[in-house]
């Protein structure tokens, strides 16, 4: 169900989702969260959708901002909100509500948003794109719980996760950590299977990638070694490679779906590790509202102290078991051998001489 407000106030928009709700034969309200979505009219559709998608497992009410441009002079002097609210099989599970604001209101979208949210539930607000430097701060940032940028659609991605850490708050977060998450479990559950020291890491993926740098620092932060950033074509990540005292672990995606865990000692295997959908994402970062603490410590290593010139050394493969036991003895009685080989032969001599007389 469907219902469109024009020059309207926050007030009749309350109205009319209680209007909705009552037509659709659901009175009551059973959502979790208030998802919030700045965006504007070009990617608005594509946002909702994922937001869309991410409501059957979090129903919340999601109000979209769009702030549009107004052309005149005269237009920019006159305020405006429109709405359409959206209820039912419309809007998922939740409830939507798609805020256009026109002329001076454009500066003021925390007063529209203020009396739209759930009363007693989180706030969630994302930036799909044109993020704010600093989140936090911003006033439709300020009434929320957990703020969602995603450097990936920035003009100059790696210069922005440095700007991120500048102005990090408890409660950022970035949709291109969330990219990573199968990267990550899958690299920690890899060392958890070999008792080894690693040496060196190269994370390899595309250039302009913000994904693949928050990896390598992640590495780095975690690991306090050595890593070398390189690209290719990829898409997005295609590789990790950890040198080890015991061989190398690497994880290699060519395809974006399916990757390949080798690790030294052990047969290859198959991981599906695919590029997720934006409605994956943001039902991730919905499941947990607390501080990520992860992410801070990886984006606050610093893009600049990561070596994209630095070559990742051979690993040192040591001897095991009884190898290195035969090994040894067999260095040990080298000399030996060496050094009987002369009387050996002098006695051989004598003998034959005897044997001729």
């Amino acid at each position: 169900m469907k219902i469109d407000l024009t020059d309207t106030t926050a007030s009749k928009i309350n109205k009319a989702l209680v209007q909705g709700r009552r037509a659709i034969g659901t009175p009551a309200v059973g959502m979790v969260l208030t998802l919030v979505i700045v965006t504007d009219e070009e990617n608005a559709y594509d946002a909702l959708k994922a937001a869309n998608d991410a409501s059957h497992e979090h129903p919340s009410r999601t109000l979209v901002v769009i702030k549009r441009v107004s052309r005149s002079p005269r237009d920019r002097t006159q305020s405006r909100l429109d709405a359409e609210v959206r209820v039912g099989a419309d809007a998922g599970t939740g409830e939507t509500v798609v805020l256009r604001l026109h002329g001076e209101v454009v500066h003021h979208a925390q007063s529209v948003v203020l009396p739209l949210l759930l009363p007693d539930a989180p706030v969630v607000v994302w930036w799909p794109v044109n993020a704010p430097l600093d989140p936090a701060n911003d006033p439709l940032g300020a009434l929320a719980q957990r703020r969602v940028t995603d450097t990936y659609a920035a003009e100059q991605p790696v210069r922005e996760l440095s700007a991120r850490a500048d102005t990090y708050t408890p409660g950022d977060t970035d949709l291109s950590w969330t990219r990573i998450t199968p990267w990550r479990s899958m690299l920690a559950a890899a060392l958890d299977q070999v008792t080894c020291e690693v040496k060196a890491v190269e994370v390899e993926g595309e250039e302009f990638n913000p994904s693949c740098e928050l990896l390598a620092m992640w590495l780095a932060d975690r690991l306090d070694v050595p890593v070398r950033r390189s690209l290719s074509g990829g898409p997005g990540l295609t590789a990790v490679r950890m040198a080890t005292n015991t061989g190398q672990i690497v994880l290699d995606r060519a395809d974006g779906s399916l990757a390949t865990l080798s690790i030294q000692g052990q047969p290859d295997r198959a991981v599906a590790l695919k590029r997720r959908e934006t409605a994956e994402l943001i039902a991730e970062e919905l499941r947990r509202l607390d501080p990520d603490d992860t992410y801070a410590s990886a984006l606050r290593f610093g893009v600049e102290r990561l070596n994209p010139s630095l070559p990742v050394p051979e690993p040192e493969v040591a001897p095991k078991g009884e190898e290195a036991a035969v090994e040894a003895a067999a260095e040990a009685s080298a000399p030996e051998a060496q050094a009987e080989a002369p009387v050996n032969d002098a006695a051989e001599n004598t003998a034959k001489k005897a044997a001729a007389k």
